[in-house]
């Protein structure tokens, strides 16, 4: 193990020698060539004032070093990008979450929403499905999957604010994806590859298609991409192969850990209750039932049976504990049902563009962009929500409480005898279980995204002049197994062994897994439904922009301009299934209680939609305030840009914001620069539209982890096990202002042109910036406020905004001699909207760049490219400052988890250092490159000791090489085969609380593949 240890070290360490390297910096943009391909960060073309800002350029050649095969997997290389909320092995088992082929963006860490997404240097449309992210509202993002990845030519990030040259969603930069165009000739290229040790599977098939036409006057290319996945499940891994991740900690300080048993606690061993006015169910002298009417099933192995049967079960009195030795009547979806970790997936992606110049001055051109992506996932059967709990009818065949003759006449052979229960029967209310025996939900999504683009540009007086006009639409079906409740609750009052049967439990073999005493067909059949959720968004954009690179003369050089209006129309259409928006709703049949929504599991939410409409006007100018030719000491030259934007939104008011960015240069070869920039963020569409949406969520009732350790049931928090789903009711707010932001940048790009050429061009570049934000739209959260409920309950008050039941006898019993005053079942809790207080992160960024051709030994490019984060820290509100006193005070204990608020760095998602490289070597047909990537270490907040310090998720270092050899004679002419790995190492993902971090992390380790490439 030893040895092995060593030569995987040493393998990571020769590629981090020989691949110090990543996307170029700005100050590539030094050479002329790439001057003249930069795109984003100046509006002027052809000027250098780029060279004031930080923008890194990944090129095709480093793209094939990282190896991705899709956009999340290009995103996740580049250092300054921050975790992936949306990605594909994000699969909650409800619709009201993205999922499906989905990657996000998140420059900087600054949140999803905050990164600009342009392509070919115009707007994209926006994923219309959203998710709430780390402050829990609704986000929405850019799907990075939906880029073809295989047709980029490049891919240009701006790491610096520029709300005041593309608007709205700058605020942390700019990320703009450029596609192959100007194609002559046909190349198909397939690619087939897997990752070791899984099922997963994956093959690519892409063609360019281009030709000229009117003697090269006109061009029309074409890209397809074809890709097809298999699904990456649950048990090809042992840190996904079960929700039980107590063992993977073992030998830990947290092993045992209560809180790492993610088994659910909506099991097949319903939680069931009798009406609690009649009091406690007896069979002669046993109780039956508590004196609140609670009881369950269990294996008669299990303590506590008060009533057995044959057939290896009982019945016990009270809740199901589902802790100490009662933990394994929890479920375990994914050792169960072998769950989907990745879904399976088939993508298809077509790009045309086209240009032809119809006079010498004036070229028409358009781009047609089509994408289409549909996934199938397994999983986790439906289990029932405490907002929304069913009576099972007296008349239940199964009842062991049902009438002693049925209205047919038939007697009841499954009512125990000797009850202290009317001839009538009683009705049975469940409380929580879980519809194992109607087996997994399988989920469907489409993705379907469309853009048309048409537009003509050309040069008159002077200036360069563009317009265009872009039509984009995005799709999404999310079709999903479900459980209707009224059609449940039909079936449950059948007096036939048709009736659906949730009294027997689950597995006696393993009561984690399965149900082996299944309802009959007939039933699962009458209780099963589909469900559609539909999301369309729309971008509709028209612009009209000039510029020009010597406006006018000035002693330092000439002035460069650029000026641009822009008109867009933005749409978002949520449409629900009709059991989750209110048109179809659930009332109970027995008790006449009325419930929004009939879907179970599933938080009801309402359609929503809107639009908005924002008119804008910029204007740039690029000051050359010192040439060489003035031979000024020290100052070499020195460059100013100057921009603004003015935006007017139909919804959120009006905005205007500047930017100023400098470049001065010493001497030839080492620029100092540095930019000041306003921005913005307008609220999305859905935290303006949405009336009342509620949403389900496990969490802590806190305050009976309190009463367990008073009462001597657990000795430390990490041992408390009273989380269970806790639902929000969470509202809309049209008062929402946009976010404001304010950006300081500075950096040193140094060129060493004294280094003889025999040595290769280096460039080296350091930046520092520093973000500011103000009114962050955010919630107080469900679980910050069961925290201040239990605060306010041990000072002898409750937390209004928690809404609770009565507290049952078992509620009582369980708190009795605590000190603490009986709490019922949280039934919601309220919370909205709203814009909070400042957030301010700062951090450093370093190039390194090296390239060397021309020589007897080959071509070398070596590119380097690291992110270190000095600061995160959101300023906590005041009701979260004062729940973090109570925690510092001791006021509440110190295994609590609050969110929102305080020093965000190296919590989940924000490592403190990555950092990426890449190496390349040609050597005539012959090429090697490689790839290697850093991950800090992060805390995981959820996994906290008992005294409150938490478990530290590991860094990571990983790998990619390949070589590719490229044919030039006979048949194989313009043939060239790669072959390659990723991770050569074979990484696991570090270990965390849910096995994995997928926001950081890919849940698979060595990936290999082959392609092969044929150009005609």
């Amino acid at each position: 193990m030893k040895n092995v240890t060593s030569l995987r070290h040493a393998m990571l360490a020769t590629s981090a020698i020989c691949a110090v390297g990543w996307a170029g910096q700005a100050m590539a943009q030094e050479a002329s060539t790439v001057e003249e391909i930069v795109v984003v960060g100046s509006q002027i073309q052809g000027s250098s004032v780029t060279a004031a800002v930080p923008v890194t350029v990944v090129s095709q050649e480093q793209i094939q070093a990282v190896a991705a095969t899709s956009g999340d997997d290009l995103f996740r290389s580049i250092p300054q990008m921050g975790d992936v909320s949306f990605n594909s092995s994000y699969l909650p088992n409800s619709s009201n979450s993205a999922r499906g082929d989905v990657g996000s963006v998140n420059l900087r860490n600054l949140g999803v929403g905050n990164t600009l997404v342009l392509l070919n240097g115009r707007r994209v449309v926006a994923h219309p499905t959203s998710r709430a992210d780390e402050n829990l509202v609704p986000v929405l993002t850019y799907n990075t999957n939906a880029i073809p990845v295989s047709g980029l030519k490049r891919l240009e990030v701006l790491r610096d604010g520029a709300a005041a040259l593309y608007g709205s969603d700058a605020v942390a930069g700019v990320v703009n994806t450029v596609l192959q165009d100007d194609f002559q000739g046909v190349t198909l290229d397939a690619q087939y590859g897997a990752a070791e040790g899984t099922g997963l599977r994956e093959y690519e098939l892409n063609a360019m298609l281009g030709r000229n036409f009117a003697e090269g006057r006109g061009n029309i290319s074409a890209f397809v991409n074809y890709t097809n996945r298999s699904s990456l499940d649950a048990q090809d891994q042992d840190y996904t192969a079960s929700a039980d991740r107590r063992p993977l900690f073992v030998g830990t300080r947290f092993e045992g850990a209560a809180t790492l048993d993610g088994r659910n606690t909506v099991t097949p061993w319903a939680s069931l209750q009798t009406p609690a006015s009649f009091g406690t169910v007896r069979q002669g002298t046993t109780a039956i039932t508590s004196s609140a009417g609670a009881f369950h099933p269990q294996p008669s192995t299990f303590a506590g049976c008060q009533v057995p049967f044959a057939t290896g079960y009982c019945l016990d009195d009270g809740t199901p504990a589902t802790a100490g030795a009662d933990r394994d009547l929890r479920f375990d979806a994914p050792a169960t049902f072998n769950t989907t970790v990745m879904p399976k997936l088939e993508r298809v992606n077509v790009f045309l563009t086209g240009r032809y110049d119809l006079t010498d001055t004036i070229t028409a051109f358009g781009e047609l962009g089509y994408y289409t992506a549909t996934t199938q996932s397994v999983q986790a059967s439906t289990g029932t929500l405490s907002s929304m709990p069913i009576t099972i009818p007296a008349s239940n065949y199964w009842n062991p409480f049902g009438p002693t003759v049925f209205a047919n006449g038939q007697a009841n052979p499954n009512r125990l005898a000797n009850l202290n229960v009317p001839a009538a029967g009683l009705p049975v209310t469940i409380r929580t279980y879980n519809f194992v025996d109607a087996g997994p939900n399988v989920v469907d999504v489409e993705n379907n995204q469309w853009r048309f683009l048409a537009g003509l540009k050309g040069k008159a007086y002077g200036f360069n002049w563009e317009s265009a006009l872009l039509y984009s639409k995005a799709e999404v079906e999310d079709v999903s197994d479900g459980i209707s409740a009224t059609l449940l609750q039909q079936n449950l009052a059948l007096s036939t062994a048709d009736a659906y049967n949730p009294f027997n439990g689950g597995s006696l073999t393993n009561p984690s897994l399965g149900d082996a005493t299944p309802s009959s067909q007939a039933a699962l059949d009458a209780i099963r439904i589909k469900t559609l959720r539909k999301n369309t968004s729309s971008l509709t954009l028209a612009d009209f922009k000039v510029s020009k690179a010597d406006l006018f003369a000035l002693p330092g050089g000439d002035l460069g301009m650029a000026a641009g209006v822009e008109f867009r129309r933005e749409t978002q259409k949520d449409d629900r299934d009709p059991r989750v928006d209110g048109t179809i709703n659930f009332t109970d049949a027995v008790t006449g209680q009325a419930y929004v929504g009939d879907l179970i599991g599933t938080s009801p939410s309402p359609d929503t939609k809107g639009s908005r409409t924002v008119s804008s006007a910029y204007l740039e100018f690029a000051v050359p305030l010192v040439s060489p030719d003035m031979e000024i000491p020290f100052v070499h030259k020195l460059e100013m840009q100057l921009a603004g934007r003015y935006e007017s939104f139909s919804d959120a008011g009006e905005v205007a914001k500047p930017k100023v960015a400098m470049a001065w240069d010493l001497f030839d070869g080492l620029r100092i620069r540095g930019s000041w920039a306003q921005g913005f963020k307008a609220p999305n569409l859905e935290q303006v539209n949405a009336t009342l949406v509620t949403r389900s969520n496990t969490r802590t009732d806190w305050v009976r982890c309190e009463a367990d350790l008073r009462a001597g049931r657990i000795t430390s928090f990490s041992n408390c096990a009273r989380s269970g789903s806790t639902t929000a009711r969470r509202s809309g707010n049209p008062d929402l202002k946009p976010e404001e932001s304010e950006t300081w940048a500075g950096g040193v790009v140094f060129q060493p042109h004294f280094i003889p050429s025999d040595f290769g061009r280096f460039t080296f570049t350091v930046d520092y910036w520093r973000v500011k934000q103000e009114g962050i739209v955010g919630l107080f959260g469900e679980g910050n406020a069961l925290i201040a409920d239990y605060l306010a309950r041990v000072n002898g008050s409750s937390n209004p905004d928690v809404v609770r039941a009565a507290p049952t006898a078992d509620d009582i019993a369980a708190f009795a001699g605590t000190g603490l005053t009986p709490v019922g079942q949280v039934l919601y809790v309220n919370d909205q909207y709203q814009n909070l207080l400042p957030q301010e992160a700062r951090g450093v960024d370093f190039g390194v760049m090296w390239s060397l051709n021309g020589t007897r030994y080959g071509d070398f490019t070596v590119n380097f490219n690291a992110a270190h984060l000095i600061k995160f820290y959101r300023q906590p509100s005041p009701a979260i400052a004062a729940l973090l006193a109570a925690r510092e005070a001791g006021q509440i204990n110190a295994g609590t988890t609050i969110t929102g608020g305080g020093d965000l760095i190296r919590q989940n998602g924000r490592p403190e250092w990555k950092w990426s490289a890449s190496a390349t070597w040609r050597y005539e047909q012959f090429t090697l490159g490689a790839f290697t990537q850093y991950i800090g270490d992060v805390e995981d907040t959820g996994l906290r000791d008992s005294a409150g310090v938490p478990w530290v998720v590991d860094s990571q270092l990983t790998a990619n090489l390949y070589g590719q050899y490229e044919f030039t004679e006979g048949l194989a002419a313009d043939t060239r085969l790669r072959v390659g790995v990723r991770n050569i190492t074979d990484e696991k993902p570090p270990l965390h609380s849910s096995g994995y971090l997928g926001e950081l992390y890919q849940p698979y380790s060595r990936y290999w593949y082959v392609s092969v490439r044929k150009s005609f």
